[in-house]
């Protein structure tokens, strides 16, 4: 027997309100969780809306708490941006939360990555050690100049 638009209405909102209990989300994010849960669009869309203007959820909030923590944890801003495209921030909202964030402090920011790594490597031989060092910032979404100068910096400290 299908379920009536009032109990639908009232599953969503405690899938919502579950969620958003649990973690920041982007409203994509949301609208995949009620695709998977078989929620007919014309049932949450609304209720979407709803709630961000209840400030329970907002695309700006979560990628003004999402950037800090991502760049503390040594995420580059390519990758940050890439991963918020992903959950469905927009391109203005991710340009205005990661515009902040300079050169100088993504190439400070490899250059300790670099340094705390190498303390891992020092039984390694130069090449095998530059070619982790990279592999590791570059998967952080480094981009080569910065990857190049932090394994510089940290072979010379090291």
């Amino acid at each position: 027997m299908p379920k009536s638009p009032e109990r639908l209405e009232q599953r969503a909102r405690n899938v919502l309100l579950y969620q958003l209990g649990r973690s920041m989300k982007t409203r994509k994010q949301l609208r995949e969780i009620m695709i998977r849960r078989e929620i007919p669009e014309e049932i949450f869309e609304p209720l979407l809306d709803r709630f961000e203007e209840a400030g329970l959820y907002s695309d700006s909030e979560f990628a003004r708490a999402y950037v800090p923590s991502r760049v503390a944890s040594g995420k580059s801003v390519r990758l940050i941006e890439r991963e918020l495209r992903e959950r469905g921030v927009s391109d203005a909202l991710i340009e205005q939360h990661t515009s902040e964030i300079s050169l100088e402090d993504e190439q400070r920011k490899a250059t300790e990555l670099a340094q705390r790594r190498m303390r891992q490597l020092t039984e390694l031989d130069a090449q095998t050690r530059y070619r982790r060092l990279s592999g590791y910032l570059y998967r952080r979404g480094y981009s080569s100049q910065v990857v190049s100068l932090a394994v510089r910096a940290a072979e010379a400290q090291g």
